[in-house]
């Protein structure tokens, strides 16, 4: 499994210093970042749309994702899992580290509100080739 750290070099935001990627179609806004009181952890909050077909890509987390689907629905592929589609006003968890991709598998946009726990200072995801 090759990794590839997400830089400033692809297209993407940096929320206090987080970079998260963007791909075409795929839009991650940054909407918060907060110190938390475990140490050298922060939360990031950020909102996800995704055009019909398109994927986020298979990434990582170097901490965990919280996620509610607000519009649409989502295939989750998390690697040992069996896929499942997830749908508005359903909620999903994904553990540190392990690879996985949402893809919008609905015939309109789909829009997810995320929550990642991760290590202050690395970047909120990194791509999986």
């Amino acid at each position: 499994m090759k990794k590839t750290t997400i830089t400033a070099g692809l297209a993407a935001f940096a929320l206090t210093g987080i970079v998260i990627a963007q791909q075409a179609g795929f839009t991650r806004t940054g909407l918060q970042t907060q110190d938390l009181s475990a140490p050298g952890r922060v939360a990031v909050q950020a909102r996800a749309e995704f055009d019909p077909g398109v994927a986020a890509g298979r990434h990582t987390h170097p901490g965990e994702e919280l996620g509610y689907v607000l519009e649409g629905q989502l295939e989750l592929r998390i690697d040992g899992q069996p896929p499942r589609i997830v749908k508005a006003g359903e909620v999903f968890f994904v553990p540190a580290g392990l690879v996985h991709d949402g893809i919008n598998t609905g015939s309109g946009k789909a829009k997810v509100l995320a929550t990642y726990v991760v290590e202050k200072g690395k970047p909120v995801a990194t791509l999986v080739n």
